[in-house]
Formats: C-alpha cells, sequence, structure tokens
C-alpha cells in the first residue's frame, strides 16, 4: 500500500487524483488516500509559493497545462486559485475517509474545478459534487463541520507534519516520501523494489 497525502487546493494535485484509479487497476497497488491540510503547515514553514509570485504561477499554470495534455486530462486554466473554502473542502474529504468515498468526491470536485472553472469547497462544485457521487450535501456538509470531524483534520494534519511532509501530493512507502506528481513512478518502484533501480 502507498498512502497519497493530498490536499484538495493544491493545483498538482489534480495530476494526481485523476489518474490513481487507473494506476490502482493496472498495477494492483493499494493506493490509500489521507487528506490533510498542507496549507496549515506551509504557513507554519512560511512557505507561500505561488500567490504573490506571479512570474512562478504563470510557469505552474503552464507546467500543469503541458502535463495534463500528456496525460490525457482536461486543464481549463488558470483555474479559480487560492480556494476560499480550502478548509471545507478537505474537511469533507476527511469525512469522505471515514465513510469510504473519499476518492470519488476528490475526483469529482478536481474535474469541476479544472474543467469547469468551480472552486471546490464553495457551491455549487460542493453541492454537486456530493450528489453525483451519492451523498446528501445536507448530512455530508453538517458532519463535516462538526467537532469530530475537525478533529479527524488536525488529527491527520499532526500525523503528516510528524512525518516530514511539507506538500501536496506527496506518496509515503514507509518512512519514504516522494513529494510531487513527477515522483509517483518513484513511490511505485520504491514499492515494489525498496529502491529505484530495477532489480
Amino acid at each position: 500500500m502507498i498512502d497519497f497525502w493530498f490536499s484538495i487546493g493544491s493545483t498538482y494535485t489534480y495530476l494526481s487524483v485523476m489518474r490513481l484509479g487507473q494506476i490502482e487497476r493496472e498495477s494492483g497497488i493499494v493506493f490509500r488516500w489521507r487528506p490533510f491540510s498542507v496549507r496549515q503547515i506551509m504557513i507554519e514553514m512560511d512557505n507561500i509559493p505561488f500567490r504573490t509570485k506571479p512570474i512562478k504561477a504563470a510557469y505552474m499554470w503552464r507546467d500543469i497545462e503541458r502535463r495534463a495534455a500528456m496525460y490525457g486530462l482536461p486543464a481549463h486554466v488558470p483555474a479559480p486559485y487560492p480556494l476560499a473554502q480550502w478548509d471545507v473542502a478537505n474537511r469533507v474529504a476527511v469525512l469522505g475517509a471515514a465513510e469510504g468515498w473519499v476518492a470519488d468526491y476528490t475526483r469529482a470536485t478536481y474535474r469541476r474545478w479544472f474543467e469547469d472553472g468551480l472552486e471546490p469547497g464553495g457551491e455549487p462544485n460542493l453541492s454537486d459534487s456530493l450528489r453525483e457521487i451519492g451523498e446528501n450535501p445536507a448530512r455530508v456538509i453538517a458532519a463535516a463541520a462538526g467537532a469530530q470531524v475537525g478533529d479527524a483534520y488536525e488529527a491527520a494534519t499532526a500525523t503528516a507534519r510528524a512525518l516530514r511532509i511539507f506538500g501536496s501530493p506527496t506518496f509515503a512507502v514507509g518512512s519514504e516520501l516522494f513529494w510531487g506528481d513527477d515522483r509517483l513512478d518513484d513511490a511505485i518502484a520504491w514499492h515494489r523494489h525498496g529502491s529505484l533501480a530495477p532489480r
């Protein structure tokens, strides 16, 4: 099993979210979806990568556009960023992880973000994504706002911090971390061989 640590609101995470289902089917490897607050960790590190850096942000959007095309994924960029309801989207993902629908929800909300320009965590993305996967928006939104999910969200973020995770997406194979969508193949190799070199 590979732990897939992610935060909805991370732009590059789109590339992983939309590919993992197929990769699981083809490789037989199970990915455990682990939502957390990368924003909280980045603030603690004084790491604000794109918001105040327009040249870097322009590169990021073009890079995502190129890589999405390589994978056959649509990407209408720039997408809305940063998100106003980052924590809402991730609290819903935390509830989804507990109830077994996190992957479907995350794919649905990212698709609406990158294809339709609708922000995750806000309406209509949030309710439409939940309805698409057969969940009741009123129930989920109320539960996600509760203390139990809040505590789970904080605990997940604390676990990520303890593992020294600092970005999304991060793939964890035991104690080995692979940061970034472009390190997914490395994580798979490490999972299979315990190294990056084929045996």
